[in-house]
């Protein structure tokens, strides 16, 4: 089909529902009508996907669909044959002869995407905590991939990129050199963890294209939608390179808290805590890609901070064991939560808290309130039990992990500390002082928080022996962004 031809068909697809915009890339023109979108595949041919004739067009559409119905079915209506009927007019799914191929979407405004979103100031905690949890769960559900994968799969996207940044150069030669020679290094540093990763099932057929360009917000859920459907190579990845891309993109648009936060909800229902270090790996792979293809777009601004951002996130995580203690009220889960994205390489650090434990052991929602028992003795000790095995995982994977807790017992504080000996990462701990009033106070304000305590809970803690409290005491009165800085000053 020429290009002539499929100016008919968008003409077409442009009086079907009052469509006044198109929205065009390198593989597609998205026609924009009142409340459907129609996507036509170009009909080009390049190295990694082939859409020259209209059966091909048509095979893709129909996996597009399929596959984004995985993540956002409400979007995607269905694939649509566009024939040749007798009288010589296009039709949908007429008897005529098959000219091209269509998917059908249904319309969201552009405001919904979680770009504009950032753009305008307007991403949530919320947002990208269900996103995380969203997250969580397609990749659960994925189809698993035995072939390929590994160590030898990253080596091949390395190389690709290495060309990639020759042919479309976002840099100075030397830089790209260095940057290249990174990478390689990186990948052979982890090829062993890399293969036992990809035996253990964590190759799986993902998006493969999470930016926040490809999420929106339907029906008040982040969704996202648009994957990968033309490369089973480029979409049949690790997991965690798949996250990658939303981390890369949260970190590009300066929500690193939020980059923060949304590895940390994925973590809390997906036991992915051996593949951490590899993260700086994956994300500056992402922004990689990015810059290239920046640069080959004749966009030099955007690739040049595209590959700037890949250079700084190609640094390696170091382990460090923080442990943020003190009585309910004190502000733990907010000094961890604010604290995180600025320890160790970007996202930052692992959070494990004590509360959140305890909802996920007792398999309730977050927010959800648990009975009197869930807090007996014996509970309590299986929670910490879990805490400090979660956290030796993370500091072994030579990942920093922030962990809150009460720690008023001096077994539960020499206990946290020889986990991060044992493990070889540096400890620090802190304990949060705050006065009983302000620590009522706060108990009785919080709303869907994750911590259950009432003031009568925080009044019997207060009745426990402690014992001497040998960690950092940090007067947690004053504001938060005082109390981080003056933890960060003394992790060094």
């Amino acid at each position: 089909m020429t290009a002539d031809a499929q100016e008919e068909t968008l003409r077409f697809l442009a009086s079907l529902d009052g469509g006044d915009e198109i929205v065009s890339t390198h593989i597609s023109r998205v026609v924009l009508g009142r409340t459907r979108a129609f996507k036509l595949k170009r009909a080009v041919a390049f190295p990694y996907l082939d859409f020259s004739t209209p059966g091909k067009r048509l095979t893709m559409c129909e996996r597009e669909v399929a596959l984004n119905r995985r993540t956002a079915p409400a979007l995607y209506l269905g694939a649509r044959r566009v024939t040749r009927e007798a009288d010589g007019a296009l039709a949908l799914d007429g008897a005529g002869e098959l000219v091209d191929a269509i998917v059908e979407m249904r319309r969201f405004d552009d405001g919904a995407l979680l770009e504009s979103f950032a753009a305008r100031g307007a991403l949530s905690a919320q947002i990208i905590e269900q996103l995380g949890r969203k997250i969580a769960a397609f990749h659960d559900e994925a189809e698993i991939i035995r072939e390929g994968g590994g160590s030898e799969a990253m080596r091949r996207i390395v190389l690709l990129n290495e060309k990639s940044l020759r042919d479309f150069p976002p840099a100075p030669p030397g830089d790209i050199e260095a940057h290249n020679a990174r990478l390689g290094a990186l990948v052979q540093t982890h090829g062993p963890l890399l293969d036992a990763r990809h035996a253990r099932g964590k190759t799986r057929r993902c998006h493969g294209d999470l930016t926040l360009r490809n999420i929106c917000v339907v029906d008040g859920a982040p969704t996202p939608f648009d994957c990968i459907e033309f490369s089973d190579e480029l979409a049949a990845i690790d997991v965690l390179y798949d996250l990658a891309f939303l981390l890369m993109d949260l970190h590009r648009v300066g929500e690193s808290g939020l980059a923060n936060l949304a590895l940390n909800r994925y973590l809390d229902w997906r036991d992915e805590c051996d593949g951490l270090g590899l993260l700086p790996l994956f994300m500056s792979l992402r922004a990689t890609i990015r810059a290239h293809i920046g640069a080959a777009q004749n966009k030099p601004i955007e690739a040049r901070r595209y590959f700037d951002l890949a250079r700084e996130l190609a640094r390696d995580g170091a382990p460090r064991l923080i442990a943020i203690g003190g009585y309910s009220g004190s502000g733990k889960s907010s000094v961890a939560a604010a604290l995180a994205p600025l320890i160790g390489a970007a996202p930052g650090a692992r959070t494990l808290s004590s509360d959140r434990l305890r909802k996920r052991l007792h398999g309730a929602e977050p927010t959800r309130c648990l009975p009197k028992e869930a807090y007996a003795r014996e509970v309590s000790a299986r929670v910490y039990e879990e805490m400090m095995i979660e956290a030796g995982r993370v500091a072994r994977a030579g990942w920093p992990v922030v962990v809150d807790a009460v720690f008023d017992r001096v077994s539960s504080r020499a206990e946290i500390e020889r986990i991060a000996r044992e493990a070889g990462a540096p400890f620090f701990g802190f304990w949060l002082d705050v006065d009983l009033s302000a620590r009522i106070a706060r108990v009785e304000t919080r709303r869907d928080d994750p911590s259950d305590a009432t003031p009568e809970v925080l009044l019997a803690q207060m009745k426990g022996e402690t014992g001497a409290i040998g960690w950092r005491r940090i007067d947690a009165a004053r504001g938060l962004d005082a109390v981080v800085a003056e933890i960060v000053g003394a992790i060094g």
